[in-house]
């Protein structure tokens, strides 16, 4: 009986296919940007040919947007449910630092010309990426803190519902690198918190 390996590669199809070629892309965005980011680069990388990812995307720009949504949707995890307003978003917070820290930069600097050529913003990308669960997070922390009576529901603008996360946003991406994490709970503490906590004149629940 022969046992030795088949050295013949083990030909990948469907899903599995998709989900390689997806990770190669993504490889490929965070390491050249947009200027390298083409259908030749991406197949090499995927270990696979260009008449394979034409079947799929019709052309760089879809391939693009499929990979962002791939990529962005990384190691998204359960929302934090700790019975506590303040802990939830420091939780929330802290994860995206770990998650975020080294993507956004990179996104922002090397899609620079993405966004010159097609005329969308970051904000576009991540709600192409996430479609109606963008900001799903923050709605299910803010309606359990608000049935706790933590936050009070005519406060919660638009603005005021997504202040902490811009804040957060804004110095990862001035900075390039993860934020520090007395800024995190500064954020929290002295930001958000006084913005969303129920007035004396108020006990914070829908009626």
């Amino acid at each position: 009986m022969n046992l030795e390996p088949d050295p013949r590669p083990r030909r990948r199809r469907g899903e599995e296919l998709e989900a390689a070629i997806l990770a190669a892309a993504w490889e490929q965005v965070l390491e050249g940007g947009y200027p390298a980011f083409t259908i030749d680069a991406v197949a090499d990388r995927a270990g696979t040919s260009r008449s394979v990812i034409y079947r799929r995307w019709p052309d760089r720009e879809s391939l693009l947007e499929a990979t962002l949504a791939h990529g962005l949707n990384q190691g998204r995890t359960e929302v934090p449910d700790t019975g506590d307003l303040r802990e939830d978003m420091l939780i929330l917070l802290r994860r995206s630092n770990v998650e975020r820290s080294t993507i956004a930069p990179l996104l922002s600097v090397f899609m620079g010309a993405y966004y010159a050529d097609s005329g969308r913003t970051f904000a576009d990308v991540r709600q192409q990426a996430f479609g109606e669960r963008a900001g799903r997070t923050m709605d299910e922390i803010l309606a359990r803190a608000v049935s706790r009576g933590e936050a009070d529901p005519t406060a919660l603008t638009t603005r005021v519902r997504s202040v902490a996360v811009d804040l957060f946003r804004h110095d990862l991406l001035m900075t390039a690198k993860p934020v520090p994490d007395e800024d995190l709970v500064a954020i929290v503490d002295e930001v958000f918190l006084p913005l969303v906590r129920p007035r004396p004149e108020s006990d914070g629940r829908i009626p």
